[in-house]
């Protein structure tokens, strides 16, 4: 699987919101952008895509900044990702010709795209929200 980094990057700020998700504070982009090593210009683009999805919403003025419109158990990877790039298509045969070979490689990589879809579908942002908390949490000493 290959990520654009628009994608990715629009996943962790969902994700950032998505740890803070209830908290009645809009996080700044800033908050999102220099933790994660996000140009922060490129940053404002995608939440202004997420905000047209309806992902996010945003607030104006001196304690503004954005905040997740959605329960994070209800978001999935595939939501954002579609946010981002669009729907997640279907492979699409390059062959010049249709034969047995190609066709079986073809079925194969649209059972592929089923299953990867599926798993996209099936992971929520509230679960990585968690994952990400509990990593957060362990601390190592030297």
């Amino acid at each position: 699987m290959h990520l654009s980094a628009k994608t990715e990057y629009a996943c962790i700020a969902v994700l950032e919101l998505a740890t803070r998700y209830g908290s009645g504070r809009p996080v700044r982009i800033r908050e999102i952008a220099d933790p994660n090593g996000i140009p922060s210009r490129f940053l404002v683009q995608i939440l202004l895509q997420l905000k047209t999805a309806g992902i996010v919403g945003s607030t104006r003025g001196a304690a503004g900044g954005y905040q997740l419109l959605k329960d994070p158990g209800e978001l999935t990877l595939a939501d954002v990702m579609a946010a981002s790039e669009g729907q997640i298509g279907a492979p699409v045969s390059n062959a010049g010709q249709q034969t047995p070979c190609t066709r079986s490689l073809f079925a194969a990589w649209n059972e592929l795209a089923t299953a990867e879809r599926q798993l996209l579908e099936s992971i929520t942002f509230a679960q990585l929200a968690e994952q990400a908390m509990g990593q957060a949490d362990i601390m190592y000493y030297i």
